[in-house]
């Protein structure tokens, strides 16, 4: 498992960058959206709904990529490509956090009560990133 370092991570928690997920369909074609970010050093996270494209190719193929890149710097950038896992615990306090990072909202303000939400915390296989040396 390869590691984000220090610079890398403080690009993801300190900046209120989107990226770009990318998932696979089942006919292997790639599925790309827009995610807010999070990131803990051992792992890179977003949060989704149940049932939406994303958790559903993770569970058919948990290979995905995630990038991010400075909107004021184009050559700041990171990319990730890894395997997902889905974790349920804990995945409303952690779309409320990112709705605080993102939004400047104490929680996350698009929620419907029939949504389940889940983590898709990133494992990173590889780490590419530009602009973001120690």
């Amino acid at each position: 498992m390869a590691r984000l370092s220090h610079a890398q991570t403080a690009f993801l928690q300190d900046n209120a960058f989107v990226g770009v997920a990318t998932t696979l369909r089942a006919d292997g074609s790639p599925h790309s959206t827009v995610v807010w970010v999070d990131a803990d050093g051992d792992s890179v996270s977003f949060n989704t709904a149940r049932g939406r494209a994303k958790e559903r190719n993770i569970l058919r193929d948990p290979r995905l990529s995630l990038v991010v890149v400075d909107p004021q710097n184009a050559y700041r950038w990171l990319a990730v490509t890894g395997t997902a896992e889905l974790v349920d615990e804990g995945a409303d306090a952690h779309i409320d956090k990112l709705a605080k990072k993102y939004l400047g909202a104490d929680s996350y303000p698009f929620r419907t009560p029939e949504e389940v939400r889940v983590i898709v915390r990133i494992r990173p296989a590889r780490v590419d990133s530009m602009g973001l040396e120690e």
